[in-house]
This record gives structure tokens, C-alpha cells and sequence, in this order.
């Protein structure tokens, strides 16, 4: 390539909208917190400027190793979520601005724009490129609450993303050695393909690949969690959405997904899981759609997305006011919050109604679309477990945790006013009023006006979604829940208790076969065999070695005190170096 065709190269890249993300990162982490305060505003605000800008069509490709490559490609499809990716980094970056603390801010610039670069990838070089930054970038933000449980949690997270990352590399570089091609468009299931495509369950938290996301979100700060809940699952909608539409697999995935989802949200306690497992169950439509995979159904994941980053991330913003001010997580610790944070329980209800797809709120037009397009194909199965979940959805963030957080006493926890004193309730910055009343907005907007959102699918919308009878539906099963939910309160409440999830299995198993083989003691027991002997001791010896490796691997990472930053391991950012060079020596070696 010549020198002049790469300086246009690299002239039209400086207009990607990944630019002003990674540039403020770079800035952020050399400059003062003031300044780390503006760049939070500045870029996503400068994406959002140069999105209005970005035509369908666009693209930049460039020629490396005997490689076409496409690091910058523009449609409707990617357009639709990079603008919704930096609406929500701007209202994350309001919501944070007086408590994002240290390295934060640079992690989550980074991690936002690598998202947008998953979103404007062309060929999966590109893809893997910003995958990996994605994976590190998020994981360091989880690490910045530094409390708490986010050392191992952040390092559990990093740790399967890692893995999935390895399988996309294995993926792409499996498929370019078959197909002679890293075009990043739909394919066809086959060996590397089916690699790509477990990739991107993982960070989609299909179950049961998804124990990460319950387990790391709640333990990221409240600002933190906001960023989490936008990006990571959603680029992997995106992919999904790219690479496989019509794949019926996804379909009953997504249904798995989304019925999953919901059961363990209402069976959970802490406000932040809840909300946590409600990702998986409404990434569950998401999938669900992708799998069906017409253009009315694609229309109605991407649409579905749009809305959920806007209302999850208001729930949560909801949730980590009441976090921020009380430093309590739990129902059971909370309660009696309707007269001093009046105002925090009326935006929250706004996501609320908006994720339980009221009339006039973000959920109706979107989620219901998805929902329609199933139907339309004829999924009928899928369709009533879906509006099932629906049920469940209000019932658990319309109803339950509303309750439990705002009214289910007066201020001493619900049930045990020696155990938990009455609570003290500090002060919620205007920041957060801001960024939760721009969300509120935005929710409203949306579902009072649905064609400010249908303009952005990637495919003509021809769904109407206002009519008496889907109105009417809507409102009868939205009231008979609140109705039983008023009849069956006493036994809704949420419960001091752990809930146990797939993820048990690979934390106590280690653990469990790490236990010595004990011979028989009685003379009427049976002793096994010697070869049965010793088989029984090497399995307990590896299990052994699993688990020491497992506590080493957690705790890599210190715990994080005082004021200054973290120094992170150098491993992490090795296993990603690692991994690329890996990557273009193949491809080095595939064209030799």
C-alpha cells in the first residue's frame, strides 16, 4: 500500500467514532480528575457528532499480509447501535461524574470504545482487535470499585472472556484457512464458524456460559455497573446479529435464555443481581429474534436492544442511587425509602414500566415487536414462554423490588429492626438526577413517538405497534400481576438467602475432590480395589491441583487499597498481546 493511500487510510479512521473513546482513555490517564470529569462528556458527545456525519456505505479497507481487511465499515445495522452505544456513554459518563475515582474513567472509555469498534468492524481480525480490548478494559472497570468481592469477581469475568476471546481467535483463524476470507457477515454453520459462534454466546451469557454476569456486575461500582450493563452483552447481540441471523438454534436459546433469566431474578435478594439476571432474560428475547433471523425480526432484536440499554441502564442507576446513599444492596437490609428518595422511585419506575412493556414507555414498541415477529413465523411455543417471562419480568422489577426497596417498612428493614438499624440515608448528587431524568426522557420519547427509534433499524419498519386489542392484552396481564402480586405479597418477599447458580458447580467441585480418600474403618465395609484405590486418589490429587490453581488465578490480583491506582499484572495484558501475535503469525504463515 502507499504511503499516500495510507494517510487517506488513517485520515478517514480518525473519523471513526471509536476515536474520540480511545483518544479520551489515553488523555485520561495521564491527566488530573478534572479533566477526567470533561473527557467522560466530551467524547461520546464527539461520537454523537461524528455518527450524524457517518453515511451507510461508508467503509476504509486496507491490504496487510495479503489480507483485505475492512476496519471501518458503515450500515444501517451498525449505525443503529453505535448511536444507542454513545447515548448511553454519555448518560453513564453524567451519572458517574462525581464518583468514577482513579482508573475508571480510562477503563471505561477504553471499554466503550471497543465496543464501538466491535460495532464498525468489517472483517474479524478487526473484530477479535477490539474484542479483546472490550474484554481487558471491562474487566479493569469491575477492578476499580476496589471493595468488596471485585478482585475475584473481575478476575472470574476476565478470566471466561479471555477464553472466549481464544475462541474467536481459533474461529476466525479456522475459517480464513477454509473459506480464504475474514469478511465479517453471515455465515454458514462449520468449523471455525461454530467456534465464532460460541464466542459470541459467551459474551452473550447464554447459560450456562453466563455465571459471569451475576456474579461480576453487582460487585462493579454503581457508576461501573451502569457502563457494564450497555456494552458487553449487547455487542455480542450485534455479532450475533451479523454473523448468524436466521440460525433457529438461537431462537430456543434465546427463549432458554429469557425464561432462566427471570426464575432466578425472582428468587433473588440483592437489587444489582436481580437486575443482573433480568439482562440475561431480556438478551433472551434478543437472541430469541436474531434466531427467527426476517428482516421484521432482526428489526425487532435491534429495536429491543436499543430500548434495553436505556431502561437497564435506568434501573440501575435507579438501584445504585439507593446503593450510593444507604451503602445497602439487599431487600431485606432496605425498605421505607418512599419519603427520602421520592424521587429516585419515581425515575426507577419509569425503567420499570418501560422493561415491562407498559403502553407509552420504550418496552411496548420495542420489546412487543420481537414478540409479534416470533409469532408471525409461526413459533407458537416460544411465543407464550416469552409472554410468560414478560409476567415474570414485572412481577420482579414492577413489583418486588420496588417494594422491598421503598416500602416494606419504615426504615429498619422489613423484618428485623435489632439486626438492621434503621437506616441513614444520604445524599444523591444532581448528577445522578440528571443522567436518570435524561433516561426517563429518552424512555418516554421513544414510546410515546416510536419512529425516532424505527428510523434507525436497519430495515423498513412496517410494525404498528398501538392497537386496541394489543394495548388491552398488554394492560390485563400488566393488572392481573399486580393483582396477584397484592394477594401473594407475604410470600413474594424477597428472602435473606444465596441463591445457587451453574457457576457452584465450578467453585465447590475443585474444592470438594480436593478431599483425601479415607480407608475403610469398620471390618464389615468393603475396601474398593487397588486399582480402584488409586484411581480414587488421582482424581483427589487433580482435584487438588484444580483448586490451588483456581485460588492462585483469583488471587492474582491483590486486594486494592489506599488512594493510588492499582498497578495491574502484566499477564493480563500479555495473554492479549500473546494472542494477537499468535493471530498474525498465522496469518503470516499462511501466506508464505
Amino acid at each position: 500500500m502507499s504511503r499516500a493511500t495510507w494517510r487517506t487510510c488513517v485520515g478517514e479512521l480518525l473519523l471513526h467514532p471509536v476515536a474520540p473513546f480511545l483518544v479520551g482513555a489515553v488523555l485520561v490517564w495521564f491527566a488530573p480528575r478534572r479533566v477526567a470529569q470533561v473527557a467522560m462528556i466530551v467524547a461520546p458527545i464527539v461520537a454523537l457528532l461524528q455518527l450524524a456525519l457517518l453515511d451507510a456505505g461508508t467503509t476504509v479497507t486496507l491490504t496487510y499480509l495479503g489480507f483485505e481487511l475492512e476496519p471501518f465499515r458503515v450500515d444501517r445495522l451498525a449505525l443503529a447501535f453505535g448511536w444507542v452505544f454513545a447515548i448511553a456513554a454519555l448518560i453513564g459518563g453524567i451519572y458517574g461524574l462525581t464518583t468514577l475515582k482513579g482508573r475508571e474513567p480510562t477503563s471505561i472509555l477504553a471499554y466503550a470504545g471497543a465496543a464501538m469498534g466491535v460495532v464498525f468492524a468489517g472483517d474479524l481480525m478487526t473484530v477479535f482487535f477490539f474484542w479483546e480490548i472490550k474484554a481487558v478494559a471491562s474487566s479493569f472497570v469491575i477492578f476499580s470499585r476496589r471493595g468488596g468481592n471485585s478482585n475475584r469477581a473481575g478476575t472470574r469475568y476476565l478470566f471466561t472472556h479471555l477464553v472466549g476471546g481464544k475462541l474467536l481467535l481459533a474461529g476466525a483463524i479456522w475459517q480464513q484457512s477454509t473459506t480464504g476470507s475474514l469478511a465479517f457477515d453471515a455465515m454458514e454453520l462449520s468449523g471455525g464458524t461454530m467456534l465464532i459462534l460460541l464466542a459470541f454466546l459467551v459474551s452473550a451469557a447464554v447459560p450456562p456460559l453466563h455465571a459471569w454476569l451475576p456474579d461480576a456486575y453487582p460487585e462493579a461500582s454503581v457508576a461501573g455497573t451502569v457502563f457494564l450493563s450497555a456494552f458487553t452483552t449487547k455487542s455480542a447481540v450485534y455479532a450475533l446479529a451479523r454473523g448468524f441471523p436466521g440460525l433457529e438454534l438461537l431462537l430456543w436459546l434465546g427463549v432458554m435464555m429469557a425464561v432462566y433469566g427471570v426464575i432466578y431474578a425472582m428468587l433473588e435478594n440483592d437489587i444489582r443481581r436481580l437486575l443482573s439476571y433480568h439482562i440475561v432474560s431480556q438478551v433472551g428475547f434478543m437472541v430469541a429474534a436474531i434466531g427467527v433471523g426476517t428482516e421484521f425480526a432482526i428489526n425487532g432484536a435491534v429495536a429491543h436492544a436499543f430500548a434495553h440499554i436505556l431502561y437497564k441502564g435506568l434501573l440501575l442507576m435507579g438501584v445504585g442511587a439507593v446503593i450510593h446513599a444507604t451503602g445497602r444492596s439487599k431487600m431485606t437490609e432496605l425498605g421505607g425509602l418512599a419519603n427520602s428518595m421520592r424521587s429516585v422511585f419515581t425515575l426507577y419506575m419509569v425503567g420499570a414500566v418501560s422493561i415491562s412493556s407498559l403502553p407509552l414507555f420504550s418496552g411496548f414498541v420495542s420489546k412487543e415487536m420481537s414478540v409479534a415477529a416470533t409469532s408471525a413465523e409461526g413459533f407458537t411455543v416460544a411465543v407464550i414462554l416469552l409472554k410468560v417471562v414478560s409476567v415474570g419480568t414485572f412481577l420482579s422489577t414492577g413489583l418486588k423490588l420496588p417494594f422491598g426497596t421503598w416500602f416494606a417498612s419504615d426504615g429498619a428493614g422489613p423484618r428485623d429492626a435489632a439486626a438492621h438499624p434503621r437506616l441513614r440515608v444520604g445524599p444523591v448528587p444532581m448528577s445522578m438526577f440528571i443522567a436518570m431524568g435524561i433516561g426517563a426522557g429518552l424512555n418516554l420519547l421513544i414510546g410515546v413517538y416510536p419512529a425516532v427509534l424505527y428510523d434507525l433499524m436497519p430495515h423498513t419498519v412496517d410494525y404498528v405497534p398501538y392497537s386496541v386489542d394489543k394495548v388491552i392484552e398488554k394492560l390485563q396481564i400488566l393488572g392481573f400481576t399486580g393483582l396477584g402480586f397484592w394477594i401473594l405479597i407475604d410470600r413474594l418477599q424477597a428472602k435473606a438467602k444465596i441463591n445457587r447458580d451453574v457457576d457452584w458447580l465450578y467453585r465447590r467441585l475443585p474444592k470438594i475432590l480436593m478431599g483425601r480418600p479415607t480407608p475403610p474403618r469398620g471390618p464389615d465395609e468393603t475396601a474398593p480395589s487397588e486399582s480402584a484405590w488409586t484411581a480414587r486418589g488421582d482424581v483427589q490429587r487433580a482435584g487438588r491441583s484444580i483448586a490451588l490453581a483456581q485460588g492462585r488465578l483469583e488471587g492474582r490480583l491483590p486486594a486494592i487499597r489506599g488512594s493510588e491506582p492499582p498497578l495491574y499484572p502484566t499477564w493480563v495484558l500479555g495473554a492479549v498481546l500473546m494472542s494477537t501475535i499468535l493471530l498474525l503469525l498465522v496469518l503470516t504463515l499462511a501466506t508464505t
